[in-house]
């Protein structure tokens, strides 16, 4: 019979990177020098309310099985969102935080986030969600959360007595396309015009733009980045973004080789400019900033210009980030993303359970709607 145990660990350099990237592959958001870098920067810290609490599980002594994990003092940077929750358990004078998320901070993209490795997943997995619930009542978490999941990881949460709740992205799949224009075929006649029109807004106001890999950034470059990243969060929500200079600078020195930089220049000055970075067969358009208002430009750089490079270099899919139905008229199609969450008490987790049960009806309804509106032609 199997014999499993856990730990606990307060930073990822406690973990092995060596046995963490055997878990997580190439996956950039996973890779311990991405975890790293936002530790190492406190972008995630006690005092941020990302309080870091890795999970390891082995079988005798040997690991099957790791799960970034953060203790929540709040719900920022989710991008699964269970503010209304948090508010029902305030109301009835209960305290929803902490709570334990595992996910990636700040990045709303899908992928196993438990990584097992064992002849019978199952068995990890029921061990998991039980001692998960176990932790949440011992130290009075309100709950347990796993985000941006993919979708055979929900069922197996799902399965083990978690909720699933789903929600939808739009991304853009490569269909063997040669070239930008290529793709376009595929739009009707009165959409393929109006991105044509927005296209060459660009190269009317005389704006060009670069693409910079690995080691062709440059310090200097990845910090006029920062700039633009901490002007453009700051006039829109107010404050400077999740993420500072000292993380972007260490994703820099541990990650360049899966780092992209897109450049917009008008008369040889950058005027804005795009943080990527480079899966396997997708492309993440993550971060984005500007030193003034162009028009066009942010679609642009942040989508066209990715499906340009996705097309070029034969990458399956690009993913452009959460949210945006703008995205739609642009050919990037709906997806649905899934997440596992199991709730303590148990009259919320009744509650929540039958919420999400109509949520998700909604959420499929609001998916089909969305497929109606995509630009390409009815064959």
């Amino acid at each position: 019979m199997s014999h499993f145990s856990h730990q606990w660990f307060n930073s990822i350099n406690q973990i092995d990177a060596t046995q963490w990237h055997y878990f997580f592959g190439n996956d950039p958001f996973t890779q311990h020098a991405f975890l790293y870098a936002l530790e190492q920067s406190q972008c995630v810290s006690a005092k941020t309310g990302w309080q870091p609490h890795h999970l390891a599980v082995y079988e005798d002594d040997k690991l099957v099985a790791l799960a970034p994990g953060y203790l929540k003092a709040h719900s920022y940077g989710e991008y699964v969102f269970d503010w209304a929750w948090a508010e029902a358990y305030e109301k009835n004078g209960l305290d929803y935080y902490p709570k334990w998320l595992c996910g990636i901070p700040f990045s709303p993209i899908e992928g196993q986030r438990i990584r097992i490795m064992h002849s019978n997943p199952k068995l990890v997995y029921k061990y998991i969600t039980e001692q998960l619930k176990s932790h949440c009542v011992e130290q009075a978490w309100s709950g347990w959360h796993v985000n941006f999941c993919d979708k055979a990881q929900a069922t197996h949460l799902y399965d083990t007595g978690a909720m699933r709740r789903i929600g939808v992205q739009f991304q853009w799949f490569n269909n063997n396309f040669k070239d930008f224009d290529d793709f376009l075929k595929t739009f009707n006649a009165r959409k393929r015009k109006a991105v044509k029109k927005e296209r060459a807004k660009i190269t009317e106001q005389n704006i060009s733009i670069e693409w910079l890999k690995g080691e062709k950034i440059t310090t200097a470059t990845m910090q006029l980045f920062c700039e633009f990243y901490q002007r453009t969060y700051l006039k829109r929500s107010g404050h400077l973004g999740y993420l500072n200079s000292d993380f972007f600078s260490l994703l820099h020195a541990l990650m360049a080789d899966k780092l992209l930089i897109m450049l917009a220049k008008r008369d040889h000055k950058v005027i804005a400019a795009t943080l990527s970075l480079i899966g396997d067969n997708t492309l993440y358009g993550r971060y984005w900033g500007a030193s003034e208002e162009v028009d066009s430009l942010h679609f642009e750089l942040c989508y066209y210009q990715g499906i340009e490079y996705a097309i070029k270099h034969n990458i399956h899919c690009f993913n452009a980030g959460a949210q945006g139905e703008h995205k739609i008229a642009r050919g990037f199609q709906p997806i649905t993303t899934y997440s596992a969450h199991h709730i303590i008490h148990p009259d919320f987790n009744h509650a929540i359970a039958d919420y999400l049960k109509r949520e998700r009806q909604h959420i499929d309804i609001y998916k089909q709607q969305c497929s109606t509106l995509l630009p390409f032609k009815n064959e």
